[in-house]
């Protein structure tokens, strides 16, 4: 069995910073002696000095900063260059970076003695037994992704095939162990953690975009504007994502070329002109676009830059109110006319699409009968004035108003409404030949119907408004729809031309509805209309009648009733009901019919007695209740059929085939629904 060796694996770095790419930084001043030679020593010690740096910016060192490529060692603030713990070997060269926002430089230790691990790393085992190997495991060589990494077999040599990308895999995790000649671990595994040192190889990118502001105008100097933000994606611990920010160019440059400030660290724009410069109205244009660079390193001229573009827009406040372009407009209309008389201009300096550019317009004087209003054009921003009550030029024949016009969003404080706010607009009304009018319309009379042919119903009245004329009038019909009425051109009287009847189609209600004419003298001349009314009270001049006329009966039927006879008149009550129904004149012996009353308006037709088959015609009077009353009578043509085996036959007369019940159901029928 081969004795066991104890494996010691000296790590050169068991952290190994790979620099995939290096910038020399030529600047000056910087460290005072930028090449350093010292002897490797069997170990570096925890904390113990190794050797002392100077570096100076020839401002101070303010906000100095070092770096040194081995994470492992690191410089104090006074220049010492110390080891963080106890550590073999470093390879044969350390890099110490120094930097401070008016300087950077790079110094080097030169490690005499010591190995290569530039790209690569010595593992070493003094008492490796003879003929063992080498071999290395973890992500970047046999994992994915893999072939990054690879160890010579024999020396231990770690490599690295290809560059690496610290934002792609910042740090790979490896093992390292030794096997025999057959491939059996003697010693291991020993991890190994490859750290992969940040370089500045991204630029700045806003990804946020676009970026759109607005401000206020008149905003005091230092208002906030709105944040640009970049991001960078190399290492955030190191200045090669540490971003400031600037503004390269204003477009336009008017009213000065440094309307706005970027803070360097957060991106916040804010505005340095004066409020008086910030004026909307007398700005160019009021938008404004900013080239803004983002730079890492800090800002530093070494470092990478990436642009965006910022929108400012410069909104409007209602720091002007609106003047009307002239104090005094002038309009006339038609009396009688409605509609927009004229249109009322202001001028307002304010964004035409805010509610500080829009007018509102009032009315304060000159309207006690509210004949006039006024509206905003959403166009133009005119104001609309219209006549919505007709004027008369008989009561006036001119109007004075006072219109204000104020903006729907209040002025700022430090601005009025003054004089040009208000207006005077001078109205003439123009004469026109009204038509006569009526009084009262409508005109309204109530008489009996059947008065005589020639009666004076009234005498109608028109007036013409245009009493400054001194025009004639004449009347005449227009319509009337039964024809009955006749009026004089000259004094207006109407009177009848035939019997009024209430009674008539052309009469609704009892009212009977007429129109006249009354035409002035003037040129052309004017019409107006007139409406009459006439109330038609009722006369008993109407008889009533009975329904039905016709009944059917049974020759053997044993119920003996015919017919539930109704009555109806035209007249109004108390020239109807309750009705009188008596059998007249009979033409059969008296115990064969019988008439008796139901009620107002029904009575029951019935035989005593059954009666052979043949058609029979009883006289039924009925006489109603006006005074004097009037009487009509009717026949009841009375049909006894043969009823046999649900059969019935009227063919004796002719009579219609309708049987007794059904009549009778008919007239029940008829009763309920008085």
């Amino acid at each position: 069995m081969q004795p066991r060796t104890p494996l010691l694996v000296c790590v050169l770095l068991s952290q190994v910073l790979l620099l995939t790419s290096a910038e020399d930084l030529n600047c000056t001043p910087g460290f005072q002696q930028k090449v350093f030679h010292i002897s490797q020593p069997a170990e570096f010690i925890e904390d113990q000095s190794i050797l002392n740096l100077t570096f100076s910016d020839c401002k101070g060192n303010n906000k100095l900063r070092y770096e040194v490529s081995n994470p492992y060692f690191k410089v104090n603030s006074d220049g010492g260059l110390v080891a963080l713990r106890n550590i073999t070997a470093v390879g044969r060269t350390l890099f110490i970076h120094a930097r401070t926002p008016h300087a950077e430089d790079m110094a080097e230790l030169v490690i005499v003695g010591g190995k290569d691990i530039q790209g690569s790393l010595q593992v070493v085992d003094s008492d490796r037994p003879e003929g063992s190997k080498f071999r290395l495991t973890g992500k970047g060589v046999d994992q994915e992704p893999k072939g990054i990494f690879r160890i010579n077999e024999n020396t231990g040599s770690v490599s690295v095939t290809r560059s690496l990308d610290r934002e792609m895999i910042a740090t790979y995790q490896l093992f390292v162990e030794t096997t025999d000649v057959n491939g059996k671990t003697l010693e291991g595994p020993v991890p190994l953690e490859v750290i992969v040192i940040d370089q500045n190889d991204n630029r700045p990118i806003f990804r946020e975009g676009p970026y759109v502001g607005h401000v206020m105008e008149g905003s005091p100097t230092g208002t906030t504007v709105m944040r640009m933000t970049a991001i960078d994606a190399d290492d955030p611990a190191t200045d090669n994502a540490l971003l400031r920010y600037n503004i390269r160019q204003q477009t336009p440059d008017k009213p000065s070329p440094n309307m706005f400030y970027i803070d360097p660290e957060k991106g916040d724009i804010v505005t340095v002109v004066s409020p008086a410069l910030l004026d909307r109205e007398t700005l160019e244009n009021p938008k404004y676009e900013l080239i803004i660079e983002a730079q890492d390193m800090a800002g530093l001229d070494v470092g990478l830059t990436g642009t965006a573009t910022a929108t400012i827009m410069i909104d409007d406040k209602n720091d002007h109110s609106p003047k009307f372009t002239k104090k005094e407009f002038q309009a006339t209309v038609e009396e009688g006319a409605v509609g927009v008389i004229v249109n009322l201009t202001v001028e307002d300096k304010d964004d035409p699409t805010t509610g500080a550019w829009r007018a509102a317009y009032t009315i304060i004087n000159g309207n006690p009968g509210q004949s006039f209003e006024i509206h905003t054009n959403p166009q133009t921003n005119e104001g609309m004035l219209s006549v919505v009550k007709p004027l008369d030029y008989e009561i006036s024949a001119f109007h004075t108003l006072l219109i204000k016009v104020e903006n729907e969003d209040p002025l700022v404080p430090d601005v009025s409404y003054g004089p040009s706010s208000t207006a005077t607009v001078h109205i003439t009304v123009l004469d026109v030949n009204e038509g006569p009018v009526f009084y009262p319309d409508p005109m309204m009379v109530t008489r009996r119907e059947n008065i005589s042919v020639g009666s004076v119903l009234l005498t109608v009245n028109a007036t013409d408004p245009d009493s400054l004329q001194h025009q004639t009038i004449r009347y005449s019909v227009y319509k009337d729809p039964a024809g009955w009425l006749n009026i004089n051109p000259i004094n207006g009287t109407v009177d009848t031309t035939a019997m009024l009847d209430r009674e008539s189609p052309f009469v609704h209600n009892s009212v009977y509805t007429a129109l006249f004419l009354a035409i002035d003298s003037g040129d052309p001349p004017a019409t107006g209309t007139g409406t009459l009314l006439i109330t038609l009270e009722d006369v008993n001049d109407n008889a009533p009648s009975i329904y039905p006329t016709v009944a059917e009966v049974c020759d053997d039927a044993k119920n003996l009733s015919v017919v539930i006879l109704g009555a109806s008149d035209k007249d109004l009550h108390p020239n109807t009901d309750p009705f009188k129904f008596e059998i007249h004149k009979q033409t059969v012996p008296d115990k064969v019919w019988k008439i008796s009353k139901i009620n107002n308006t029904h009575a029951l037709v019935s035989l005593l007695q059954n009666l052979n088959k043949a058609n029979y015609n009883l006289p039924i009077m009925v006489t109603d209740s006006g005074k004097p009353p009037m009487t009509n009578i009717t026949d009841l043509r009375v049909q006894v059929c043969s009823c046999k085996n649900s059969k019935v036959d009227c063919n004796a007369a002719g009579a219609l085939r309708a049987g007794v019940p059904a009549l009778l159901l008919l007239c029940l029928f008829s009763l309920a629904c008085l």
